[in-house]
């Protein structure tokens, strides 16, 4: 059942890989694309790929992929009927998600308010807890000053851990272990939020020591319909930032996946929520689970809950948005397997992970059962220095976790991107550490075992 008629074309405002996958998930759904590209970016594979594709604006991000005016006018223009944000520049923004539908436009993705109401960390810490969602004891709101801060800090005990609202990816976020570094630490979050979400806003939670960090895909259509496709560890991180994920998490009793699972239902039932979104969690060594927060877009590592459940998370999207009703009850989702996803950057692990872009000239993807991967490079493309340094995602799936353990380390070994730099070899280091194979680890694991 649904409620329109099917989308007949859709912009997408991305680029990348991701734009690439969304692409290609039309192409298969007989839905025409419009591809928008900024200068620079017009020999690149979504807009070589897309049925149409338009130039939106100068190199300059905020000129281009997050100008919401010109992407707008290219929706228009080309005839599009709906708009899908993919992750990154303009998915969380809920000024762009509001517009679209002033325009006339399908989001692909939430409401605005929903977005708006989930990308405040703080308002969704309050929304987790009215749909009795364990949080983990923090500020209640916002932090008014340093002095509050300090009086909050004294309350929950030191470690603790500063926050922005909006945002994400580590920016704005501070550790702190004693009071004597928490003023330093305020000011350099606020300036860090303000820096780069454009909100100074902060709050405070507990710190706590050597979590997993384990999150929940949801799936909700527009008639209250509410399922979670199982969980993916994310707990292999640089600096806050996701490096490694795999699925499911072997950490997890069943018992202890039901609870997480039912809550996670639960929060988007209560919040009225649409289409994908990710209910992410800290866990600690108890099994003691705590919301932190909610993405309300397609995540970076999908694919890997794709190769567990054998459902296409961005055409469920798509199809969601176009009113239809959940094909899936919660009984029907079965995990097969286990999956890895290695995220592949240009960047130099020896240096700080400093980004390293630049052209493209030999690329070998390895291949074979059971084996994805997700990217836009091709031989003679160039990596731009203006843009997020991930290049590609090498997904594999085997019957148990030993076997795409394995498969991973084959896979690594066959992959070859040059000349420029790459985080490969790093991605090797850490799928034959003893530790990790032996799944022990949490998000202290990159620190603990690399010098870096």
């Amino acid at each position: 059942m649904k409620i329109i008629n099917m989308l007949k074309k859709i912009l997408i405002a991305n680029r990348g890989e991701i734009a690439v996958r969304i692409i290609r998930a039309c192409n298969e759904m007989d839905i025409l694309t419009v591809a928008v590209y900024a200068a620079g970016d017009e020999s690149s594979l979504h807009v070589q790929l897309a049925d149409e594709a338009i130039c939106i604006g100068p190199r300059s991000m905020q000129e281009s992929y997050l100008n919401m005016t010109a992407i707008l006018s290219a929706a228009i223009a080309t005839g599009s009927e709906a708009v899908h944000p993919g992750f990154g520049f303009l998915s969380e923004n809920p000024e762009f998600a509001a517009r679209c539908v002033e325009c006339g436009l399908v989001f692909i993705g939430p409401k605005a308010q929903m977005i708006l109401d989930m990308g405040d960390k703080a308002r969704a810490r309050a929304l987790a807890i009215k749909a009795k969602v364990p949080v983990i004891q923090g500020s209640t709101g916002v932090l008014k000053s340093v002095d509050d801060a300090k009086r909050t800090a004294k309350k929950i005990k030191y470690p603790v851990l500063i926050k922005a609202v909006s945002g994400g990816g580590g920016k704005g976020m501070r550790v702190v272990e004693r009071e004597e570094e928490l003023e330093m630490a305020y000011k350099t979050a606020q300036f860090e939020a303000q820096t780069s979400f454009g909100d100074p806003t902060l709050y405070m939670e507990r710190y706590i020591i050597k979590p997993k960090h384990i999150e929940f895909q949801i799936l909700a259509d527009k008639f209250g319909n509410v399922i979670h496709l199982g969980e993916r560890d994310c707990s292999i991180q640089r600096r806050n930032q996701k490096v490694l994920e795999e699925a499911p998490s072997i950490f997890l009793s069943e018992k202890l996946r039901l609870q997480m699972g039912e809550a996670a239902v639960r929060l988007a039932k209560n919040v009225d929520y649409e289409g994908v979104g990710t209910i992410e969690y800290l866990v600690d060594a108890a099994g003691d689970f705590f919301f932190i927060e909610m993405n309300t877009r397609i995540q970076v590592e999908h694919p890997i809950t794709e190769m567990i459940t054998g459902i296409d998370l961005v055409k469920e999207q798509i199809k969601v948005a176009d009113g239809e009703k959940l094909a899936y009850r919660q009984r029907d989702v079965k995990l097969s397997g286990h999956a890895i996803e290695c995220r592949i950057n240009a960047e130099d692990p020896a240096k700080q992970f400093r980004p390293c872009p630049g052209p493209v000239d030999v690329i070998f993807f390895p291949g074979g059962n059971g084996v994805r991967i997700d990217s836009a490079l091709y031989p003679g493309c160039s990596v731009s220095p203006s843009y997020d340094s991930m290049i590609a995602k090498i997904i594999v799936h085997g019957t148990n976790r030993a076997e795409a353990i394995a498969k991973m380390k084959r896979c690594l070994e066959e992959c070859i991107i040059g000349p420029i730099t790459t985080n490969i070899d790093f991605q090797y280091e850490i799928i034959n550490n003893t530790s990790y194979i032996n799944g022990d680890f949490d998000t202290s694991f990159i620190p603990t075992h690399f010098k870096l």
